[in-house]
């Protein structure tokens, strides 16, 4: 049941709002000024804050103010017998909900009171989604090997550097990328990211810099490239070795001038962002058979953060496997699974060739198959070399 709290020092309102709130199944509580309210928001969770402006001792702006340094996201609605356009300006300015005149319209006070409750619900909701993502994109381990990795992290997202991660295949590029992000001045920018193996060579620069409607045969509308999505945030430009050398001239002048034109077009448009690329192959090798442009390197390798192999962080393998562990048994609605020592112990002789993507498909794998404990028997039949699982 949603709990409200309502502040205003005139008794027959509060009593009025307690029979009417109540009627409609809401918890209410009640508070005759500024100091009491604040004191009982402090010691109780509340959905919605009704709170009177013109009142003794504390008025309802201050009040408003102190309430959102307790709680920013508690939606606070103002209501008073004075009001005036100024007023209500100034209130919804300061970060209050809505603005309500008295005599106070029931049928309008309700709908608002539900709307505060939705968008409540849905900041809620959000943050929920924001903490699963934040975990989904969790870099685990506390090995030498790894703590380099986070260290660069920490020390290279405040700034605007270009950073290339290099790495096998699997090994967690794209965690470092995010990363860098969230921990960057850019994390309320979209994060843009843009698999260069993925898309055909002739269509990669329609992809990244969007094309004029009627550029090409199937351009039937214009479109917006991933470079223009990207403006104020971040854009990553992963297994960026394989992008064509057409796309890479395109790409280096992007980085020169922070320009940027469509397909079909000659008009130039300005963005700003931030590049972070990645790539499992030998840049140097790519270079020397002609196939990556040198200059492009030099602009994208400005920080380079190498993530190490699974083979060579062992010892991270219990956290990755409680890790993933409670991330798998939650996707699927269960209890996390045991995972005995001797597991953990076959896991670490496994070599991964496919990296921390393979591992988690294999622990994954030894959820689904294994009742309730994982064991080392278990590890040999379903996901060692010699049982014919070689990951996926």
């Amino acid at each position: 049941m949603p709990r409200i709290l309502v502040i205003d020092d005139e008794k027959a309102i509060r009593n009025t709002l307690k029979d009417v709130l109540e009627y409609e199944k809401y918890e209410v509580d009640l508070a005759e000024e500024g100091i009491s309210g604040i004191e009982m928001y402090s010691q109780g969770h509340y959905d919605a804050v009704l709170c009177d402006i013109k009142m003794a001792k504390m008025d309802g702006i201050e009040v408003l103010q102190k309430l959102q340094e307790l709680s920013a996201d508690v939606p606070v609605i103002m209501i008073s017998g004075h009001g005036n356009i100024d007023t209500a300006v100034d209130s919804i300015k300061k970060g209050a909900f809505d603005f309500l005149e008295k005599p106070l319209d029931l049928n309008r006070l309700l709908i608002t009171i539900r709307n505060a409750l939705e968008r409540g619900s849905l900041i809620t909701q959000t943050k929920v989604l924001k903490k699963q993502v934040s975990r989904k994109y969790e870099i685990v381990g506390s090995s030498p090997a790894i703590r380099v990795v986070t260290e660069m992290i920490d020390r290279v997202a405040p700034t605007e550097a270009r950073v290339l991660i290099t790495g096998a295949n699997g090994t967690g590029k794209e965690l470092v990328a995010h990363q860098i992000h969230e921990k960057s001045s850019r994390a309320k920018g979209p994060f843009v990211e843009v698999n260069c193996a993925a898309i055909p060579s002739e269509l990669i620069e329609s992809e990244l810099f969007g094309h004029e409607k009627g550029s090409f045969t199937s351009a039937i509308k214009q479109r917006i490239g991933k470079f223009e999505q990207a403006n104020g945030g971040t854009i990553f430009l992963d297994e960026v070795g394989d992008m064509s050398l057409a796309a890479q001239a395109k790409v280096l002048r992007a980085l020169q001038e922070n320009k940027i034109t469509r397909v079909g077009s000659d008009r130039d448009i300005q963005v700003d962002v931030r590049v972070i690329a990645a790539t499992n192959k030998n840049i140097r090798e790519e270079i020397d058979r002609n196939t990556f442009r040198e200059d492009l390197y030099h602009r994208l390798s400005v920080i380079l953060i190498h993530v190490p192999s699974l083979n060579e962080r062992t010892e991270d393998i219990p956290l990755l496997a409680e890790h993933f562990n409670t991330l798998i048994c939650n996707e699927y609605g269960m209890s996390p699974k045991k995972v005995s020592q001797d597991a953990i112990a076959e896991l670490q002789k496994i070599r991964w060739t496919g990296n921390i993507r393979e591992f988690r498909n294999v622990l994954e794998r030894l959820i689904i198959l294994c009742p309730s404990e994982i064991t080392g028997r278990d590890v040999v039949t379903y996901a060692h070399p010699v049982s014919g699982f070689e990951g996926s």
